[in-house]
């Protein structure tokens, strides 16, 4: 089918200026827009015609070419040959510098509905720490946290509005929470948004505000929220809890709760990952020769049996004793036991004229031997 003159349909004669031919497509855009004639194919047809024609009617370039040759003229300059096929309405207008809601609040007095958009404003996340000891990481924990936050009014319900119905489509945006400024530049026409200065992004504005809130729809107050915190967390390792933040404004949708560890120091334990070492201490008598000993873990007392001639520095391992890796549910780290000879402070006569004794016998001559690693070559080992 042969395309209609653009001048016809747009209606603007051949020497129209720039501005009427802007103001012509303007008012078809309005007449044959699909929110107005919904279902109707023909009104859809007619609508991305005068899109058609506004795109090469605007640009000098392609006008002089139109003028001269017609349709022939554009075939390889991307105008007049169904460009604007695969876009919907809004896009074609947007590629001009037009807003479907400015179109239709400026002639039809409203805006459009904006299907799925949320009420009011979203609320804040709230940061908290929270701390745990190696016991509760090594089990996971539930935790009754109280948290200082902003609440949903209760005398409002979160609307702001002092009487059901005092909440209004705002005046400023016509509801689309954003303005939208269309400026000239070298490039052509240039659209901008941003957040709408008045209703804050939200679309809506309180006529009469609530008492008790001042028409924010939430106050400050104190939330108790349980929080299921799973074995095998570590230090700074932050956890969110979904909706469990800060109540939003005006009905608005409430952030998260952001929970940041932190681990307290053990009387006992450091921790290296998912294992934990402890520092054992051996009289010098249990050292050389051999000893049953409790020792301290994360599940209570276990007995060691300590082997004759154990050397200080000695590392142990207790399988399966550590903390368990965060999400693996059977996997666990293991506890390392360095061993200490503990050397007395003080002596008694008698102990000194022992130790005397002793001395000079060929048995207590350090004789440690190439075999003999220290610490950090013994973990090196362990863990290869």
């Amino acid at each position: 089918m042969s395309k209609r003159d653009y001048y016809e349909v747009l209606g603007v004669p051949k020497n129209a200026g720039s501005d009427q031919i802007r103001k012509a497509y303007r008012e078809k855009a309005i007449k044959y827009h699909p929110d107005k004639n919904q279902g109707d194919k023909e009104a859809e047809e007619k609508f991305k015609e005068a899109a058609e024609a506004y795109d090469v009617l605007s640009n000098e370039d392609k006008r002089s070419r139109y003028d001269q040759y017609g349709h022939a003229g554009l075939d390889n300059m991307g105008g007049g040959s169904g460009g604007f096929q695969g876009m919907d309405m809004d896009e074609i207008l947007r590629q001009f510098g037009f807003d479907s809601d400015d179109i239709f609040g400026n002639f039809f007095g409203g805006s459009r509905s904006r299907g799925g958009r949320s009420r009011g404003e979203r609320g804040t996340n709230l940061r908290i720490k929270v701390k745990m000891t190696l016991e509760e990481i090594a089990t996971g924990v539930n935790k009754k946290i109280k948290v200082r936050k902003q609440v949903t009014c209760n005398t409002c319900n979160g609307s702001g509005a002092r009487e059901q119905g005092g909440v209004e489509t705002c005046g400023h945006c016509r509801g689309s929470g954003s303005v939208n400024r269309v400026t000239q530049t070298p490039f052509g026409m240039m659209q901008t948004a941003s957040q709408c200065p008045v209703c804050n992004g939200a679309g809506q504005v309180v006529k009469s505000p609530c008492h008790v809130c001042k028409g924010d729809g939430r106050i400050f107050g104190e939330d108790t929220i349980d929080v299921d915190i799973p074995g095998g967390v570590h230090e700074g390792i932050q956890l969110s809890l979904s909706g469990r933040g800060n109540a939003g404004a005006r009905g608005g949708s409430p952030g998260d709760l952001l929970i940041t560890v932190e681990e307290t120091p053990h009387e006992h334990f450091t921790r290296d990952g998912n294992n934990i070492i402890y520092e054992m201490f051996l009289n010098f008598a249990d050292a050389a020769l051999g000893a049953k000993i409790d020792v301290p873990t994360l599940d209570g007392q276990v007995r060691m049996t300590i082997p004759p001639a154990t050397q200080s520095g000695k590392i142990f391992r207790l399988k399966e004793k550590g903390l368990p890796v965060l999400q693996q549910r059977h996997e666990k780290g293991d506890m390392l036991v360095h061993v200490n000879v503990w050397t007395p402070k003080k002596l008694t006569d008698e102990e000194h004229k022992l130790l005397e004794k002793m001395r000079s016998m060929p048995n207590f001559e350090p004789n440690p031997g190439k075999d003999e690693k220290g610490f950090f070559e013994k973990l090196k080992t362990m863990f290869s």
